[in-house]
């Protein structure tokens, strides 16, 4: 992908940025193992890079879409933190998947932070919903830190989804007046 239109966000640890074609193996592997029942998987490679191109293409069509999330010292890729929106979901999503090595460190948590607070000061969203699968508790608790709760009436495409909301407010962007925490690079041609 060219440099029009990147996105980059950078937290204490993170560094979010647009999915590149590199990232397409692990990203396939993952959605190739059990670990994405939740997400309706195990995918075959189609409909892996179907989704990997969806995740992509919602920048260009919403404005907002999936990053990649790296390690800021390394670079090192660790999962995906994202925004989905379209016909398949009724409400716009935060949605994140970290990769099986790199869990219990607070990456999901503090990508999703990151690109929550970017979404709710950036594309004035008054909320948005996390859909968890039952028995998914580490997704669970990364929606509850991120201050999101259960909302048993939200509309949803499959009805044993947990659907969690989170609310905006200013209470959740301290980034915006401390820099330190956050820095967001858009670069639009």
């Amino acid at each position: 992908m060219s440099e029009a239109g990147a996105m980059i966000i950078r937290t204490e640890r993170l560094r979010l940025r647009m999915p590149v074609i590199g990232d397409f193996a692990a990203y396939a592997e993952i959605m190739a193992s059990p670990r994405s029942v939740g997400m309706g998987g195990p995918f075959d490679l189609r409909a892996a890079w179907g989704m990997f191109c969806h995740d992509v293409a919602l920048w260009q069509l919403f404005g907002h879409g999936a990053l990649m999330i790296e390690l800021g010292e390394t670079g090192e890729c660790v999962g995906q933190v994202g925004i989905n929106h379209g016909p398949l979901f009724p409400e716009k999503e935060l949605g994140w998947f970290v990769y099986e090595a790199y869990e219990g460190r607070g990456y999901a948590t503090e990508a999703a932070l990151a690109l929550r607070d970017w979404a709710f000061a950036t594309l004035k969203l008054p909320s948005l919903v996390s859909y968890i699968a039952p028995g998914n508790a580490a997704s669970a608790a990364v929606a509850e830190r991120l201050g999101a709760r259960l909302d048993p009436a939200a509309p949803r495409t499959d009805p044993a989804d947990l659907v969690y909301r989170g609310t905006w407010s200013w209470a959740h962007c301290d980034w915006l007046q401390t820099s330190q925490f956050l820095h967001v690079d858009q670069l639009r041609v």
